[in-house]
């Protein structure tokens, strides 16, 4: 029974942190943390973008709750659920990673899908991307992808609303 519910903390962190990642890429790394992220959305020839501190962060989290977790770090005040919180993190940090760095970004492999949901969820990022600056957007999770229609439908609309300015090539 223990390592069901185990399993079922690591699940439940993975679902949680498409959450965390979409509130804090809309909120924070769009809004007063633009100056790490400003990068991922110009155009550069860097292996490396400031943005790539937020992977920092995220490991940091996963990092502190192995620490919450373990009786190594705090005897007998160690919380047990932390490690298995602490691993669903980490587990999203991988996913993120492949997914959004990997196939979105073609930082590590060269591989465009063609169909299916891969092939919605490069969509979406694009139409993420389509905005100039930081103001306005859609698609700010990096998991989960919406149906690119309906996004590019918001787009026109926040552009004609005057809240976000709008790549002309990203909506066509």
């Amino acid at each position: 029974m223990d390592a069901m519910i185990a399993i079922l903390i690591v699940l439940a962190t993975v679902f949680a942190m498409e959450w965390v990642a979409w509130a804090s890429h809309k909120y924070i790394m769009h809004g007063w943390g633009w100056g790490w992220h400003r990068d991922h959305h110009e155009p550069h020839d860097n292996a490396l973008e400031k943005n790539d501190l937020y992977a920092i962060v995220g490991a940091a989290m996963s990092i502190s709750m192995f620490a919450l977790g373990s009786e190594m770090v705090l005897g007998d005040a160690a919380w047990w659920p932390a490690t298995w919180i602490g691993l669903g993190v980490m587990f999203y940090g991988i996913i993120y990673t492949l997914v959004h760095d990997g196939l979105v970004h073609q930082r590590y492999f060269k591989y465009v899908p063609k169909s299916g949901y891969a092939k919605r969820l490069v969509q979406a990022h694009k139409l993420h991307h389509a905005t100039i600056g930081k103001e306005g957007g859609v698609s700010f999770g990096f998991v989960l992808a919406r149906d690119p229609a309906k996004l590019k439908a918001e787009l026109k609309a926040q552009r004609e609303a005057g809240i976000a300015q709008i790549r002309e090539s990203a909506t066509h």
